[in-house]
């Protein structure tokens, strides 16, 4: 079967991403042949190789962005790697009905190692990897090609938080925690309550709620389990050379950024 052939079978049957072992399984030509083949199809942009012996098909629908999304080939992509991931932080946050800034970048959570970012023409992808990998709180969503893992509102709103540092301060994000806290379910939360290490996180999380004004059962169940453990004063904004000193809170956070949304 020729690399065109395979590719439009693919097509058939909403499958948008192939890997080089896949494509000479399913051909009788020779390695050297395929690669001429991908690399014929390369150049006119119909295919675009997006790390080692993994490839996107770009059909006409797509080929104007010269891009994917990122929903129909990366559940394919973590099942290559062999590893666990979900769809995070922005990128899940506009899943989630709360995405007001136009992100030209996917973000993917997933487990370590850390892996490298691939940023290649239009497509951009960043990794963030954790070692305490989430034990509820993903969701499964279907797109054409299948299913793929995706963060719930309020795994997804913990997150921004704790990460606020790497993805352009909390400022940038208030808006869409703001809508987020909407979203955000008694289950979420206590699901979250049996797994999630940050502390920390929480306490800024539960700080954000009462200045949004977020559902007081939710602040309730929150707050009730901060007490039963101990926990600490902490920044509402992380910065190495500042301590948080006194608070006058009870969620124990130094509110060291001005608050104002970036909407």
């Amino acid at each position: 079967m020729s690399l065109s052939n395979y590719i439009k079978e693919l097509l058939s049957v909403e499958e948008y991403s192939f890997s080089l072992p896949e494509l000479i399984e399913n051909s009788n030509k020779s390695e050297s042949a395929l690669k001429r083949e991908l690399s014929y199809l390369v150049s006119k942009g119909e295919i675009i190789p997006l790390r080692k012996s993994f490839y996107l098909i770009i059909p006409p629908r797509y080929s104007k962005h010269r891009k994917l999304p990122v929903e129909l080939y990366l559940d394919k992509l973590f099942r290559l790697l062999g590893r666990d991931y979900y769809l995070g932080l922005y990128s899940a946050a506009k899943f989630h009905g709360a995405g007001h800034q136009q992100i030209q970048r996917d973000y993917i959570i997933t487990e370590t190692p850390y892996l490298l970012n691939i940023k290649k023409d239009t497509i951009d992808l960043r990794f963030f990897t954790t070692s305490n990998w989430p034990k509820k709180n993903i969701q499964n969503r279907k797109a054409d090609s299948g299913i793929f893992k995706i963060s719930d509102p309020l795994l997804t709103s913990v997150d921004l938080i704790h990460y606020q540092t790497k993805l352009g301060g909390l400022n940038r994000m208030m808006a869409i925690l703001e809508e987020l806290m909407e979203e955000i379910s008694e289950s979420n939360l206590k699901d979250l309550l049996t797994w999630y290490p940050n502390k920390s996180t929480l306490q800024r999380f539960g700080f954000l709620m009462e200045e949004f004004h977020a559902d007081p059962d939710l602040i309730s169940i929150l707050y009730n389990y901060l007490r039963s453990i101990k926990y600490y004063p902490v920044l509402l904004s992380p910065k190495s050379n500042q301590k948080p000193g006194a608070v006058d809170n009870k969620w124990k956070v130094a509110v060291n950024v001005k608050m104002e949304s970036d909407i």
